[in-house]
């Protein structure tokens, strides 16, 4: 017997067959929920002249202070060229401060600026509202179960890289 989705419920194998369509679908439903989760910061980085690519630099500085450029990089999995384009922007309009490194001074640690924080609040504050309210309809076995085909589609260098992000618990 299987349920709605192609779960096997039958003799316990837990097993999950998906057809050609149910697949499809996961993928517009992904489609359509990126085009809505980044709609609001959309319309405030035009106002800005800017892009995504500046909007994910913002947040993962903000993230974690004094990150370094080749450790944005290598987060991003941008080129140098791509990513020096959106710094310079970013530090010209104020709102990244690119240091010297502390431990070795040939590295740049970059910092959110006052203006740079405001500017990641108002991205995010729509985004975090968006997440709250699905989680929340959700509810807590979906939030997991979500979590877990994300993880999934990575691939092991990407999985490590978030799994590596700061105060992010291991899976249970």
């Amino acid at each position: 017997m299987q349920d709605k989705i192609g779960v096997a419920i039958a003799g316990g194998e837990g097993l999950l067959f998906l057809t050609d369509e149910q697949l499809r679908r996961g993928i517009e439903a992904m489609f359509f929920a990126y085009r809505a989760f980044t709609a609001d910061p959309d319309l405030i980085l035009a106002d800005l002249d800017y892009g995504r690519a500046h909007h994910r630099a913002i947040h993962f500085i903000h993230r974690e202070p004094g990150l370094t450029v080749t450790a944005l990089l290598d987060v991003l999995g941008v080129t140098k060229q791509s990513l020096n384009r959106v710094l310079r922007t970013l530090i010209e309009d104020g709102l990244v401060d690119s240091r010297i490194g502390r431990r070795d001074r040939r590295e740049r640690q970059l910092f959110l600026t006052d203006k740079g924080a405001a500017l990641e609040r108002r991205l995010s504050e729509s985004q975090r509202a968006r997440m709250r309210a699905a989680y929340r309809a959700a509810g807590p076995q979906a939030v997991a179960g979500f979590r877990q085909v994300l993880e999934a589609m990575m691939d092991r260098d990407t999985l490590r890289q978030y799994r590596a992000l700061k105060d992010l618990p291991e899976p249970i």
